[in-house]
């Protein structure tokens, strides 16, 4: 009799644990989505891209001025170094050690001031696609959304980005079929569609 009583226990207890679980589950529920790539079908990104290598080319451009600039300078000074005085060479050697000097460094500023402007350009987008993100999740009941890079299984189903695109007005581009049909190719069995 007393292990009877047990079993029931046991048994009544595994029950309880059985509905709270699936009380939580029903309680939450799980969505995710590549930021990644919602990011990267927003129209505000291609604007940002573009925006960025005309910022880009007009630094390559400027850092180009600049090194010409210094080879005009040694070529002016060893055309008509020999008209001028030592203090007048010193100055100007010291100059052109300075041109050389900045010239060393334009590299490094020119990534500095790229990832400046990208960050600039591209934060009011990642802020955009978070609220977009936050809202569908909100007006569809998701309790969690995970990034989908961190996810190794997933059903395709609680993937939010064609909510979040529709949200934001954005057409997600179509994957082709699979199979690679053939829309001319005759339909099985041979009839009319």
């Amino acid at each position: 009799m007393n292990h009877m009583k047990k079993f029931f226990t046991v048994v009544l207890l595994a029950a309880g644990f059985m509905m709270a679980a699936a009380q939580v589950n029903a309680q939450n529920k799980f969505g995710y989505i590549s930021s990644q790539e919602l990011v990267s079908v927003m129209p505000e990104t291609k604007k940002a891209d573009s925006a960025l290598t005309e910022f880009r080319n007009a630094l390559i451009q400027n850092a180009t001025d600049k090194q010409n600039a210094f080879y005009a300078a040694i070529d002016k000074f060893n055309k008509d170094s020999a008209t001028y005085t030592e203090a007048q060479k010193t100055v100007k050697k010291t100059d052109l050690a300075k041109m050389s000097q900045e010239l060393g460094g334009e590299e490094e500023r020119i990534q500095q001031q790229l990832q400046q402007r990208r960050d600039e350009l591209i934060s009011p987008i990642n802020r955009k696609a978070y609220d977009a993100i936050q809202s569908v999740a909100k007006e569809n009941g998701f309790t969690y959304i995970f990034e989908k890079e961190a996810i190794l299984v997933a059903p395709p189903g609680e993937d939010i980005l064609p909510l979040v695109a529709k949200k934001l007005n954005i057409k997600l581009p179509t994957a082709p079929p699979a199979g690679g049909a053939n829309p001319g190719a005759p339909r099985p069995g041979g009839g009319r569609p």
